[in-house]
């Protein structure tokens, strides 16, 4: 009896050893197929590059930007897929320009100071560019690429103007 105990002991050893063994496995795989789709989908937002047609008093300007790696950049970015995005901008603050996106996207608010050049998701429905600092809860689209502050805010003019996004070429 204590022989058929002892067998069926190392039987459950057995049996034990190998199940850990299979989920090792698996959680591995598991692993390894999470880091394979993150990297895919993070190759995908380094791609994520706009152009932006600036119409303003100083005259047209084309600025480009790389956005953010948020699920509302990436909202963004499918939105200009379809076409590019037309928004009328008025200054506001004597900091930024601001103009309605008609239609809202997914917020990723944070306690942020933007600097010159921030596009900024304001409210889930609103479009700003930051030619000036101002602390809120914002959510960061992108960043201007290759522009001073003094070049922003001469591109950007006191007045209204028309914002063109677009994926860049």
């Amino acid at each position: 009896m204590t022989m058929n105990l002892f067998k069926n002991l190392h039987a459950m050893k057995k049996i034990s050893m190998l199940i850990m063994v299979f989920l090792l496995l698996v959680s591995t795989a598991c692993a390894h197929e999470s880091k394979d789709a993150k990297s895919s989908a993070t190759g995908e937002l380094s791609n994520m590059k706009i152009s932006i047609q600036i119409t303003s008093e100083s005259g047209n300007h084309t600025l480009t930007a790389m956005l953010e790696n948020n699920s509302s950049a990436v909202a963004f970015y499918e939105l200009l897929k379809k076409g590019s995005v037309t928004i009328s901008m008025r200054d506001y603050g004597s900091f930024e320009k601001v103009g309605s996106l008609g239609k809202t996207l997914p917020r990723n608010d944070t306690q942020i100071t933007t600097s010159a050049g921030d596009i900024i998701l304001y409210q889930g429905n609103q479009i700003t560019i930051y030619y000036d600092t101002n602390s809120w809860n914002f959510t960061r689209l992108g960043k201007v690429d290759g522009v001073t502050q003094a070049e922003l805010k001469k591109i950007l003019g006191k007045g209204d103007v028309t914002a063109v996004f677009e994926i860049a070429e």
